[in-house]
């Protein structure tokens, strides 16, 4: 028989909404609907999926250039209201359970790293009870710095003993993919998310994933 070939990615870090939670079109809603509620104009939903990955305050600002600074707690609270207000409106993408199963299986480390908070990434852990004992470790925006810096992914790395070319970033905006860069770690780009795929060139992904079955497939032959 042959001989199995050795795992070449320890450690897999996937981002959160847009890559493994089909939210991107409810947070663009929520962000337009909040920039309004604070008097700003609403932005675009090309220029509020843009910012999906970002901190929240990081975010916010950017979709929102024209509303002051001294608005921004204010901008914050409406935008979780409304996303509260749609949570329960919002699932894993099909094929994600058992993908994550299978790379489980195969003894991977699994790690998200998240534009959420700490306490938005855990409250919607607690409702996907399936998920209970997947992932080994997460990082987010409020604990740690935000993408695009690397540092998620160098506690990360150091949390398992991985070094960065054992370690994978799945993500689907160009937020992610640079982090990956920026922390000289591989990266997957998913096309079903926030962010055009055509702006996924420039960081070198090895491959650009079109569905979750494609990033199944690709993952369980290559990594």
């Amino acid at each position: 028989m042959p001989t199995p070939r050795p795992r070449r990615f320890d450690l897999i870090a996937f981002d959160w909404d847009g890559t493994l939670y089909d939210s991107t079109n409810v947070i663009v809603r929520c962000i337009q609907r909040a920039v309004v509620d604070v008097g700003g104009a609403m932005p675009t939903e090309q220029a509020a999926a843009y910012v999906i990955g970002m901190s929240l305050g990081q975010a916010l600002a950017r979709a929102a250039p024209d509303v002051p600074e001294e608005k921004y707690a204010e901008l914050g609270a409406r935008y979780r209201h409304h996303y509260l207000n749609h949570q329960d409106d919002l699932s894993l993408f099909d094929g994600v359970l058992p993908l994550l199963h299978e790379l489980k299986a195969r003894h991977h480390w699994l790690a998200v790293a998240t534009g959420k908070s700490r306490r938005g990434l855990d409250d919607v852990l607690r409702r996907n009870v399936e998920l209970d004992g997947v992932f080994d470790g997460s990082r987010t925006s409020d604990e740690t710095a935000g993408k695009p810096h690397p540092r998620m992914l160098e506690e990360l790395m150091r949390e398992f003993g991985t070094e960065p070319e054992r370690t994978l970033m799945i993500g689907d905006t160009t937020h992610d993919l640079e982090m990956a860069r920026n922390a000289g770690c591989a990266s997957i780009g998913v096309s079903y998310g926030a962010h055009e795929h055509a702006s996924f060139e420039a960081f070198g992904p090895l491959h650009v994933a079109h569905s979750v079955r494609q990033l199944h497939d690709w993952l369980l032959a290559n990594a």
